[in-house]
């Protein structure tokens, strides 16, 4: 990893500390300037993702109020114009209207996997940077990948090889029968393959394997297959609201196999309801790690909206902040120098134990994660701390790519 050294306002800019710290001299600063630098924001605010587009809005919204009580980026304030991408049809539009008619420096955010590659082709064409929030597929890490396009969102690999471990530690895999139920679209039809390739590397088979429509809300009939297939473990891959039904059917059914999946959001398990979140998932982030910056995040997120961020709050607001800061450090909006520089490999603290940085050859963003595990309802307290965490995924001294996909097990080659 190439060597970084920071500048002064680093720090400034990745914290509210700091930002807090600037506030009487910004003014100032920000009327020099009469053009801002826009940012534009794309994320489902609707439809089964609108929950966690939710959070994703708020989020960027916070980190942009950071960064202009700090200074501004060159002096400059930054504008975030935020729109609900809705479909992939509608995400590629708004992205091209926002570059083309906006005058936008970026684009941040998506979390449906099937726009946040329309929004890539078109950050491609226009020479735009696009810093993906939410979308997990490997498949815009692989076939699909951009030179434009980077990731902040863990891909799929990082989820099933991250929680895959402790799977495999409670003997939950080895010679063991899994029911797995998918969302079917691109991220869901992602997800299965890489959980497959694990299940074959790690000698376990599939009693069942079914794809879910994305509008389906009664869950009954799957219910009653997981019943009568007895399976050694439930695996749920679903996505957006689908999870909260999920949970809220599989309790009202009694049923008591184990729980666990490969793609994860906490608001979906906190919309479910006390003592109906169980089992044990992967994370990239949450309201519970314990750095300075996470704590200094939570607190001034929940100051602002009146309840701590979730794992995709973490995504928008670090992708934000990233682009700030390399903005300034650069000197300059230009997409390409700073696709350049996040080619270098530099480091970012991403509010963890250790700074992660864009991969080179595919543009993943390495940085650890988090396994969660669901409290017994007498031993939740409120109702955000529902959960234990592990440690980081991977330990400490352990390189950040043991989680990621090989080069073998997806290829990137980018577009010239």
């Amino acid at each position: 990893m190439a060597a970084y050294r920071p500048i002064s306002r680093r720090r400034l800019l990745q914290s509210g500390a700091g930002a807090a710290a600037l506030t009487l001299a910004s003014p100032a600063i920000l009327r020099a300037q009469s053009d801002k630098i826009r940012f534009g924001h794309l994320t489902p605010r609707t439809g089964f993702l609108g929950p966690l587009g939710e959070y994703a809005a708020m989020a960027s919204r916070l980190a942009v109020d950071e960064i202009n009580a700090a200074g501004g980026v060159m002096g400059r304030e930054i504008e975030l114009l935020q729109e609900d991408s809705v479909n992939p049809q509608t995400a590629s539009t708004k992205a091209e209207r926002m570059i083309e008619r906006d005058g936008v420096a970026c684009i941040v955010g998506e979390i449906s996997s099937s726009s946040g590659l329309t929004i890539g082709q078109v950050a491609q064409r226009t020479g735009t940077l696009f810093v993906n929030t939410g979308c997990n597929s490997d498949a815009l890490r692989g076939s699909d990948c951009k030179k434009f396009m980077f990731h902040i969102e863990a891909q799929n690999s990082m989820y099933v090889k991250s929680i895959g471990q402790f799977y495999t530690r409670e003997g939950l895999v080895e010679g063991k029968r899994w029911f797995s139920m998918t969302a079917d679209y691109a991220f869901g039809h992602d997800l299965l393959k890489v959980a497959k390739r694990f299940m074959t590397a790690n000698g376990g088979t599939f009693a069942g394997d079914e794809l879910v429509p994305t509008d389906a809300t009664d869950f009954s009939a799957y219910m009653l297959q997981i019943r009568a297939a007895e399976p050694d473990l439930v695996i749920l891959n679903l996505a957006g609201q689908q999870t909260t039904n999920f949970f809220k059917q599989y309790a009202e059914f009694g049923l008591d196999y184990p729980l666990g999946g490969f793609g994860f959001d906490m608001a979906l398990a906190w919309a479910a309801g006390k003592g109906n979140f169980v089992g044990s998932w992967p994370s990239v982030w949450h309201h519970r790690v314990e750095t300075d910056g996470s704590r200094a995040f939570v607190k001034a997120f929940t100051d602002a909206y009146g309840k701590p961020p979730e794992n995709q709050a973490w995504g928008d607001y670090n992708a934000v902040k990233i682009i700030a800061q390399s903005m300034e450090e650069l000197g300059t909006t230009d997409s390409a120098a700073i696709v350049e520089h996040f080619e270098s490999e530099a480091s970012f603290d991403v509010l963890k134990t250790r700074e992660g940085y864009f991969r080179k050859r595919d543009h993943q963003f390495m940085n650890e994660m988090y396994g969660i595990t669901a409290l017994p309802p007498d031993q939740i307290e409120n109702q955000w701390d529902i959960f234990t965490s592990s440690d980081p995924v991977p330990g400490t001294g352990e390189s950040l790519e043991l989680i990621a996909a090989t080069e073998e097990e997806n290829t990137c080659t980018f577009p010239s």
